[in-house]
């Protein structure tokens, strides 16, 4: 049996140790082995827990299933959303029902191991200064040309645009410190970039290799469309990071950029006609000169927009643009050079 001190793990305010979050879609198959599973491997920590399984929108008759189950165990917590919204909304869901002071998310079709969960739960008790602990399936067990080559891709790529360097974004086993989630909100395709979300507000990230199963049962809902998801996400991430606090920066940058490549061109116009007497009427120079003048305006303007709406947002009534951290917490901190990445939150600029 694992031992733990229960202190740094649950703060006080906290009803419980640890809140284990699953999204489930159409799992049927998966969900004994895997409610039974999660079981194990928390009972042998001697933490208080729950499961929080959120059904989002299964037609397989999962919801029945996890009702069941439920029923037996006063630890599951099944919630039902009432269509099929994607795995970043029933991860919120998930994360809004929490009660530990711990989250851990892992996928339902059983390639996570639950086993993993208490050496992971170690670890970030280890290391007071880690606030979300990744898993990274460094034995991958899936198709090379349709899931591990876009995945490593993917993770290249996310790393560098973020700043917050990962080998596995997409490992749904994570643990978080609860104060690391307070200010994240999830939609879209977003519960991939947690790490980069909570990031901006300062959170530190380690990541530790972790088991990976091959499917046995039930359909993966993965396939290479997603890619083009991930794609639009990370713009926005990437928007997000940057430039959330003075969006004229993003917008007055493009557009005055715009305003003087036009200006300069219908200023060179204007010397043809009115020194050299050319004709410039039908010239599609003057119409790339209009063309890039109106849109620097309408840049300018969003620019604008934008910086209103932070106002907005951040004055009194508003939301704070800072997030004061509390005293660290006692304990050792780990360094570089022990083998383990780790990364430090945070944007560019």
């Amino acid at each position: 049996m694992t031992e733990f001190t229960v202190n740094p793990l649950r703060p006080t305010g906290t009803d419980l140790d640890v809140s284990i979050v699953i999204p489930i879609y159409n799992e049927y198959d998966n969900l004994p082995d895997l409610v039974a599973q999660v079981e194990q491997a928390m009972r042998a920590t001697g933490l208080s827990w729950e499961l929080i399984c959120v059904d989002d929108g299964s037609r397989d008759g999962s919801d029945r299933l996890l009702a069941e189950l439920a029923a037996e165990r006063p630890w599951l917590k099944p919630l039902y959303l009432n269509r099929n919204y994607g795995q970043s909304t029933a991860m919120q869901a998930g994360f809004d029902a929490a009660r530990g002071a711990t989250l851990i998310t892992l996928d339902g079709d059983l390639q996570n191991d639950p086993a993993d969960i208490p050496r992971l739960l170690k670890e970030l008790q280890a290391y007071p200064d880690i606030d979300i602990l990744s898993g990274w399936r460094k034995d991958r067990q899936d198709r090379t040309l349709t899931r591990k080559l876009p995945s490593r891709l993917a993770n290249a790529l996310i790393s560098y645009i973020t700043g917050v360097k990962l080998h596995d974004y997409g490992c749904s086993l994570k643990l978080y410190r609860r104060e690391a989630l307070e200010h994240v909100r999830l939609y879209g395709e977003l519960h991939r970039f947690i790490p980069a979300l909570a990031g901006q507000f300062g959170a530190r990230v380690m990541e530790l290799p972790v088991n990976h199963r091959p499917r046995t049962r039930g359909k993966s809902k993965y396939g290479l469309d997603r890619t083009v998801r991930v794609l639009l996400d990370l713009l926005w991430v990437k928007f997000l990071l940057r430039f959330l606090h003075r969006p004229m920066h993003a917008f007055g940058g493009t557009g005055a950029f715009m305003l003087f490549l036009g200006f300069v061109i219908l200023a060179w116009l204007s010397f043809e006609k009115l020194v050299l007497g050319e004709h410039i009427g039908g010239r599609p120079l003057l119409l790339l000169g209009v063309m890039l003048m109106l849109m620097g305006v309408q840049f300018l303007g969003l620019g604008v927009i934008g910086e209103l709406l932070t106002r907005i947002y951040h004055e009194p009534g508003g939301g704070k643009q800072y997030v004061l951290r509390p005293a660290p917490r006692p304990g050792r901190v780990r360094s570089e050079g022990e083998g383990v990445r780790r990364e430090e939150g945070g944007s560019e600029g």
